[in-house]
């Protein structure tokens, strides 16, 4: 049972390090404020678990048949992910415009926790492979002589919880920087960065058949 579990976090690093649209989204907010990182932080991985409980109820099953409901979830994931870049991109042109004054527009002029969260949480319940890869990824650790649904669904809250702790060292990472990361001249490049980023991510998504 050990040796499953640390096989089981291990394969959450490495889910967790490979670059995504939520990794984007969680530095990109964490450059606004820790508080506005960490609610994304939260958001996410409440749609972590909950696609993890789908799996574990076998949910995701179907919409891996359901080429129609796949493909409709794919399109509101890719509308927004462009929504987030356009934002994005937006805000960098606004901090060009208006100079040091943009610096209201970063830190000052800050998201509500509720928009954090829901950035997050949205992002992640708008991608179907997040809902295929939960099933895939969680059977093949939980072990023969275990109850199937419950320990998905124990194994669902571990892997959000440890990306919680892992994603939180993202947050932390970027407030340690805040001083050089709040220059209008870095931080505009950095919107540009992650909203074009974002915005690549959305076309591919839309265009992934």
């Amino acid at each position: 049972m050990l040796t499953s579990l640390l096989a089981f976090l291990g394969a959450c690093t490495l889910v967790a390090a490979s670059p995504g649209p939520s990794t984007v989204l969680i530095v990109k907010q964490s450059l606004r404020s820790r508080r506005s990182g960490f609610l994304t932080v939260l958001g996410n991985e409440t749609g972590v678990f909950v696609w993890g409980v789908v799996a574990a109820f076998g949910l995701s099953a179907l919409l891996t048949a359901s080429q129609v409901a796949y493909d409709v979830l794919r399109v509101v994931g890719a509308v927004v992910l462009v929504w987030l870049g356009a934002r994005a991109l937006w805000q960098a042109r606004r901090t060009a415009q208006g100079g040091e004054r943009g610096d209201g527009d970063w830190a000052g002029v800050e998201q509500s926790g509720w928009a954090s969260y829901r950035g997050g949480l949205l992002l992640n319940l708008a991608n179907p492979k997040a809902a295929v890869f939960a099933l895939s990824f969680l059977p093949q650790f939980v072990p023969q002589d275990a109850p199937h649904l419950p320990t998905m669904v124990g194994l669902a809250a571990l892997w959000a919880l440890y990306e919680v702790g892992y994603y939180s060292l993202y947050v932390w990472c970027v407030g340690r920087l805040k001083t050089v990361l709040s220059r209008a001249g870095v931080r505009r490049r950095l919107e540009q960065v992650s909203g074009g980023v974002l915005l690549l991510l959305g076309l591919r998504m839309a265009l992934d058949a």
